[in-house]
């Protein structure tokens, strides 16, 4: 199983110093985070669906074996709840990505906490999905964790999304041929303190890690998993993103301001 570990967006004014070299155009985020880590998750689309130009421009500027994931935004899966009238926001969705379906490992349905199984499961069942795209669903009510959902995510192909957040773990079934775990955790750290690592997060990772290793050994039908970061986790999504690939036996990837304080 290939292994894509990354974080949960980049553009982070508060990585400058830590992660970004002090001076860095915002601009140029993605085109150096692409070059330390080959996958991320864009976190920006759940507020507002990004134009073609910046996804055909997010395209150009990282490598070719580069990974992304994506999260629906939140006017079809908050505000309008999957419900009537949001075809046209998942047209403008699906046209909007389209430059990047190369790179995509899937399209993420992030489900609100109020969202039950009896409300959302016979919606989800009905939403049309454009076929040139993998999905994954995010469900935060334990409703979810139901057989008649894992059954329907295995026929049509979906994954259940793995979470570790402060209110719900999620369990972790396979229902498809990738997995992907997302370290969320609460919004207790500030924003201007994701630089570095506020919370002891080693002993959830080991139990996150130790699970991924023991499916991909036992299921070989497994091609991918993909692992996000989010800074409100520990405080620093790249060096919990590191932290994660050295538990499960990966090399630690290097960045400038990493490498300029081992010196």
């Amino acid at each position: 199983m290939q292994l894509y570990i990354g974080c949960s967006g980049w553009s982070y004014s508060a990585w400058l110093g830590y992660f970004y070299p002090k001076g860095l155009e915002e601009a140029k985020y993605l085109e150096y985070y692409s070059q330390v880590f080959d996958y991320v998750e864009i976190d920006s689309s759940f507020y507002r669906t990004p134009n073609q130009l910046t996804v055909s421009r997010w395209a150009r500027v990282t490598p070719k074996a580069f990974k992304f994931t994506a999260k629906f935004p939140k006017s079809i899966t908050h505000d309008k709840r999957l419900g009537q009238d949001i075809e046209g926001d998942l047209d403008y969705f699906y046209k909007a990505m389209a430059p990047l379906a190369d790179k995509l490992c899937c399209l993420l349905l992030q489900l609100p906490p109020s969202m039950t199984m009896k409300e959302g499961l016979k919606k989800l069942q009905t939403l049309p999905l454009d076929k040139r795209f993998r999905y994954a669903v995010e469900a935060r009510h334990k409703s979810w964790f139901d057989d008649e959902v894992y059954s329907f995510l295995k026929k049509n192909e979906i994954c259940l999304a793995w979470s570790q957040i402060a209110e719900i773990q999620t369990p972790p079934v396979v229902t498809t041929d990738f997995i992907y775990l997302r370290f969320i955790g609460d919004r207790s750290i500030d924003e201007k303190d994701f630089g570095i690592i506020q919370k002891d997060r080693i002993k959830e990772m080991e139990y996150w890690a130790s699970v991924v290793v023991k499916k991909a050994q036992k299921d070989k039908s497994l091609r991918r998993g993909i692992v996000a970061a989010n800074n409100h986790y520990a405080g620093f999504g790249p060096a919990t993103a590191n932290s994660f690939r050295r538990i499960v036996g990966l090399k630690e990837v290097q960045w400038e301001e990493m490498k300029q304080k081992r010196l």
